[in-house]
Order: structure tokens, then sequence, then C-alpha cells
């Protein structure tokens, strides 16, 4: 089988799983979810007068209505941050690629840690690439793993040639230094950097790396993240249907405010001054005395965004990741990713209300408020979701559920008109879970914002 074919099967084999038909444990899951909510509702409405109690005692409290006042707030602040959001998901379009001529010439770099067999996948993918061969430079760099990795790299080397460079750290010493090395090693004009157990499509890297050429100001562009092992297990199913969200939704309104947060590290792509700008100061991060190892991708927009660049997203630019399927692997990566979002708007609240770039700042400046009034508000809100569910239980779970049936219906609509209906209803499933089982996360991440440690990459968890 040569190179292009076993891509090819490989990635049909992928993408057709996704299309599966769920299992009676999934179908049982998405129905009693359902019922759940359609009983809470019905609750809900016949619970009114214990509703208007529970609000009048507060209102008579100085700190209940102070808390229902500021509630309130949040609650407008958040329903105007979201029918903005809509009007600037509408004003966004990915920009279409650019001709063989004019694409930059690139560096894929792939760091992979205790990745096994799904590097090989990897490397095949970006190899057969709708890309100019003569422009493109695909490093893999095992950072020391203790598995198989390393000669899984060999097995794609023997295949590719040199049409792939790889290296090994002589020790694990973080995903930051592997890429460190990578960009020191590259000699593109642009970096793209992809997660070593992601899957692309063949026109993903001339999508990612177009914008380059139409923007001289840009100087960072986020892929389009879908979920690669959502075949029958649950939590990657839902994840799929947040994934879309997270990225077709909020990152096209970020993108048409030229201020994307975060490029995710399984599929993004920076402009190479901008990155040998901050490089440095990037590997010698530290927070609170103690080397950053963990939020690289947020960190590296973060500090591009100061310079004053540009961050897009490309909706066209597809990558598929896997996620973990254990729920403890999942709030593994949950607290990672928190943590790291603490930290980098502590960084980010250091120059957005400064004169940081060219033109208008209301963008970056308004998505700052917005993601930090969610970490600022989260320990209030724990507060008070207990002291409900202490005085009035019934009334919360009702009340709760009632909520989530009608705020996830965007999403769900959202991911029918995208991509599938069938696969829409996750997005109940999914608020429930995070609402009841996941609420924790920011709170927890806040408190051990210092920790360090990537929590997901042991063979135990791999496996």
């Amino acid at each position: 089988m040569n190179i292009q074919t076993e891509v090819k099967t490989n990635f049909q084999e992928n993408i057709k799983a996704k299309k599966k038909v769920s299992n009676p444990w999934a179908l049982f899951v998405l129905g009693s979810s359902f019922l759940l909510m359609i009983i809470a509702s019905y609750l809900f409405f016949n619970l009114q007068d214990d509703f208007m109690q529970f609000r009048e005692d507060r209102l008579n409290s100085t700190i209940g209505a102070l808390f229902l006042y500021i509630a309130t707030g949040l609650f407008v602040f958040n329903a105007l941050f979201f029918l903005y959001t809509v009007v600037r998901y509408f004003k966004y379009k990915p920009i279409p690629s650019v001709s063989d001529a004019e694409l930059p010439t690139t560096t894929v770099i792939v760091p992979a840690y205790n990745e096994g067999r799904q590097v090989y996948d990897t490397l095949l993918s970006l190899a057969s690439s709708d890309y100019p061969l003569d422009k493109l430079q695909l490093i893999a760099i095992d950072d020391g793993s203790q598995d198989d990795t390393w000669a899984w790299m060999q097995r794609a080397k023997h295949h590719l040639g040199t049409r792939v460079s790889i290296y090994q750290q002589p020790k694990n010493k973080g995903k930051r230094h592997a890429l460190y090395r990578g960009f020191h090693l590259g000699t593109g004009d642009v970096f793209v950097t992809v997660d070593s157990d992601s899957i692309v499509r063949k026109d993903t890297l001339r999508n990612l790396v177009s914008p380059f050429i139409v923007d001289e100001n840009c100087g960072a562009v986020a892929g389009n993240i879908r979920v690669l092992n959502n075949q029958k297990a649950l939590l990657p199913k839902m994840l799929d249907v947040s994934f879309v969200l997270s990225f077709e939704f909020v990152r096209s309104a970020e993108s048409s405010l030229n201020s994307v947060l975060c490029t995710p590290g399984a599929l993004a792509a920076y402009r190479r001054e901008a990155v040998f700008a901050c490089l440095e100061t990037w590997i010698n991060q530290t927070f609170m005395r103690k080397p950053s190892d963990i939020g690289e991708d947020r960190a590296m927009t973060n500090m591009i965004l100061k310079q004053g660049y540009s961050v897009l997203f490309q909706r066209n630019a597809y990558a598929y990741t896997e996620v973990p399927e254990s729920y403890k692997g999942l709030y593994k990566m949950f607290i990672r990713w928190s943590r790291s979002n603490v930290r980098e708007n502590i960084e980010m609240s250091k120059y957005v209300f400064r004169n940081f770039r060219n033109g208008n700042k209301f963008g970056p400046r308004i998505l700052f408020l917005s993601q930090s009034l969610k970490i600022i508000m989260c320990y209030p809100f724990i507060l008070f979701m207990l002291f409900f569910i202490i005085t009035h239980p019934i009334l919360f779970l009702t009340s709760t559920l009632f909520a989530i049936l009608i705020f996830s219906s965007f999403p769900a609509l959202f991911y029918a008109k995208r991509y599938s209906v069938s696969e829409s209803v996750w997005a109940y499933t999914y608020s429930i879970f995070y609402t009841f089982g996941l609420f924790w996360i920011t709170p927890y991440a806040i408190a051990t914002a210092s920790r360090r440690g990537w929590l997901t990459r042991g063979l135990s968890e791999k496996k």
C-alpha cells in the first residue's frame, strides 16, 4: 500500500466512524437526558409560587438582594455579549486558499510524547497534504516518550524519506521545549504546530496559512478542531458538539475582531517574525516563580496579540483530534485548560487596556472582560448554588434542568445546521454532564493555578 492510499484509508475510516449509529447505551443516555429535562420543566412551572417566594426572601435580605442584582446584571451583560457575538459571527468569512505560487514556505512541527501509533497517522496525513513539496518542511520531535512513539516515528521516516525529519529529546522536557527546538530547526516563513494525535485534511495546510499572504498584519491563525474518536464513546460525542460551538461560532466571531484568544495546539500557524520576537520570553515564562509547562498555545497567542498582530481563525482548515474517553481524563484536560486561562487572563490584563496595537481595540477588550467576569464570579456562583441546593433542592434541580433545556438549544441548532441533526442532541446531554459533573473545574483551577504538570500524557492515560 503506497503512502497516499494508506493515508486516505486511515482518514476515511476515522471519518466514517463519526457517522455510525449510536449504540443502545448512547440512546439510553440521550433518552434519559430528555426525559429528565421534560419532567423538570413540568415541575418547574408547577413550582412558580415557590420560586417567587424564594426570590422575595432573597430581596428582603441585604446580601441576597445584592447577589440577585449582581446576577441580573451579569445575565444582561452575557445576553448582550451573546447578541454581539452572533452579529460578529455573521460578519466572519474564511479566507480562500491562495495559489501555489503565493503560498509561503512552511515548517510543520509535530511534538509527541507517549503517542504510539497515532503519531504515524498524523505524519502521513500531513505528508499527503496538497501543498508544494519544495515549500513544506515536516519536523517531528519525540519528547522522551516511554512507549513506542520513537519506533513509529522511525517507521514514518522510512516511508516518507527526506520529506520528514525526526528528532528525539534526550529526556522528557515538556511540549513547550519540543516546540522550541522545532522553531529553531524550522526554515519556513510560517510555522504550523500540529498535535501528534491529530489528522488533517488534504487542503488543511494551504487553507491555514493563506491568511498570512492576504493580511500582512496577521501574526497567527487558529485551525478548526473536530473530534476524531467519537465513534461510540459518549464523552467524545458530546465534546464534538461542544468543539463546533467553541470553534465555528466563538472563534469565528473573535476572528472578525482580529482577536482570536487562543490558537489551539492541535492545529495553529504562526508568522516566523512574530514567534522569534517573543520566543525567549515564551520559553522562559513563569507563573508565581514556577516555570510554565502548560498552556503554551494560549501563551504564544497572547504574546503575539500583545505585539499588535491580528490573530485569525480559518474555518476551512480542519484537524481531527483525539479527546479523552473517560471522566478522569476529561477533567484533567479541562483543569489544564482552565489553569492556562486563569494565567493568561492575568497576563492579558497587563496590556489589553493600553495602546498595544493600531486601530480599534474594542474587540480584544470586550473578549477579555467576558472571560474575566466568568473567572471572577465563579466562587460567588458556587456559594449561591450550594445555598440554593441546601434550602430548595427540588426548586434548584428543576430550574437548572429547565435552563439547560432552553440554553442548550442554541448549540444543538447550530450543530444541526452545520453538520448533523441526529448528533446535535448531544448538546443537551453535555450541558447536563458539565453542569453537574464539571462545575468545580474553574474554582479548583483558580485555587491551584500555580501547579505544574500536563496531567494527561502518562502511559496509563494514553491506554
